[in-house]
């Protein structure tokens, strides 16, 4: 793997700025991977090894996918929505895993670690740089349960919503009153239809 000023920087080009987000999710990544004994994870053959669960769609995530290599476009990148700046890393050979917090202490520490900054942003983000990982972060070792259908690899799992037949892939279909139902269908949607498409009839 390369270091961690590599990873930063190219972390911080591809998200889009360099932030305090960015230093926690190259340093969590990294440590994520040495954990679970990945050590060149963006590479064959370890990149089909790994599963990431982010617990937030911040800045860190974006720095961990860099970091890892894992995007959802390859199913190696799952986001579960729970507002924690928290990962979970996942070696799908071993079925070693570990989850990495950071503490909310860290910021409070900020100002131990760089006491001549007086910019909070600036500050946080140097202080991360060199802050112990104690400090840092909370590390557990867990168990993860990675079903089938949530694979990375081809779809194998299809099926058809009852009510507005679109085809709902990797077993993410409602049974709903004995009716197989999209999600949308069964709970209703995040977006509104404006005008229903009209039928040609030339």
């Amino acid at each position: 793997m390369e270091d961690f000023e590599t990873l930063l920087k190219g972390s911080a080009k591809a998200h889009g700025h360099l932030c305090p987000g960015q230093v926690v999710g190259v340093r969590m990544a990294m440590l994520g991977c040495h954990l679970i004994g990945l050590d060149e994870p963006r590479t064959l053959p370890q990149i089909k090894k790994l599963i990431v669960y982010v617990e937030m769609d911040r800045c860190a995530t974006d720095a961990i996918s860099f970091v890892t290599g894992v995007k959802l476009g390859r199913r190696s990148l799952k986001f579960v929505d729970n507002g924690i700046m928290a990962a979970t890393f996942v070696n799908l050979d071993t079925q070693k895993a570990f989850r990495i917090a950071s503490t909310e202490g860290s910021r409070d520490l900020a100002a131990v670690y760089a006491p001549e900054i007086m910019d909070k942003s600036l500050q946080q983000l140097e202080a991360y740089k060199k802050m112990g990982l104690d400090d840092l972060f909370i590390v557990e070792e867990v168990s993860v349960d990675v079903p089938a259908w949530d694979m990375p690899g081809p779809t194998r799992f299809k099926a058809l919503c009852a009510r507005c037949n679109t085809i709902v892939r990797d077993k993410r279909e409602v049974l709903k009153n004995d009716e197989i139902l999209c999600r949308n269908c069964a709970f209703g949607s995040y977006y509104h239809l404006l005008k229903k498409k009209e039928k040609n009839n030339d």
